[in-house]
């Protein structure tokens, strides 16, 4: 239950950041609504597809799909009321990240699939969505813009497998996955934090 609970939570949270995008993009209501959807399922639609689950998540549980409705509703009144934060949709990406990296990898490892899939299954579903949502909006993609993004996603599945490789229970390795997540997508976008960039010599 609690994971379910989580699961709809990451859902609700990128949800956010899709309104948040199709809100900058200057988008009509229903384009905002789709932006909302596809950030928030995009992730985890490609990561069905591509194990052969079948119905995807939010066919075979429309809750997911009411949540995205009724949280893009609260986005837009809120919006049309009072200012965005500052880094609202960078802030609420990242726990969407965070959260849907680790449940995902969480999937692909319940499927018994080693743990190079777990990874790239997590990353995927924690990442994908966004790219979708900022493709869409026309902006640089947040994957491919600098600042950990993927490799935010990566780190923590990584930090989740090995905790649990040492003993740690899943549950508090799951806890510890989605924290490093978190912490290293906030480090990029507050303290610069990068991978290295490779270029070429002169």
């Amino acid at each position: 239950m609690l994971l379910y609970v989580l699961d709809l939570a990451g859902v609700a949270v990128f949800a956010v950041s899709g309104v948040l995008a199709a809100a900058h993009a200057g988008l009509d209501w229903l384009g905002v609504v789709v932006i909302a959807s596809v950030t928030a399922v995009g992730g985890g639609t490609l990561r069905d597809l591509l194990l052969d689950r079948h119905p995807v998540f939010w066919i075979r549980d429309t809750r997911y799909a009411w949540v995205i409705l009724a949280v893009s509703a609260l986005a837009i009144a809120w919006l049309h009321a009072l200012p965005v934060p500052q880094h609202a949709l960078a802030v609420a990406d990242a726990l969407g990240l965070g959260l849907f990296a680790v449940m995902g990898a969480q999937v692909a490892e319940e499927q018994r699939h080693g743990a190079l899939i777990v990874v790239l299954t997590g990353t995927m579903t924690g990442a994908a969505g966004g790219l979708l949502r900022d493709v869409l909006t026309g902006h640089v993609p947040l994957l491919l813009s600098g600042g950990f993004y993927g490799s935010a996603a990566i780190a923590g599945i990584v930090a989740y497998l090995l905790l649990q490789a040492a003993g740690l229970p899943r549950r508090w390795a799951f806890h510890a996955g989605i924290a490093l997540v978190v912490a290293l997508r906030l480090g990029g976008i507050y303290g610069g934090w990068q991978l290295p960039v490779l270029k070429l010599a002169a």
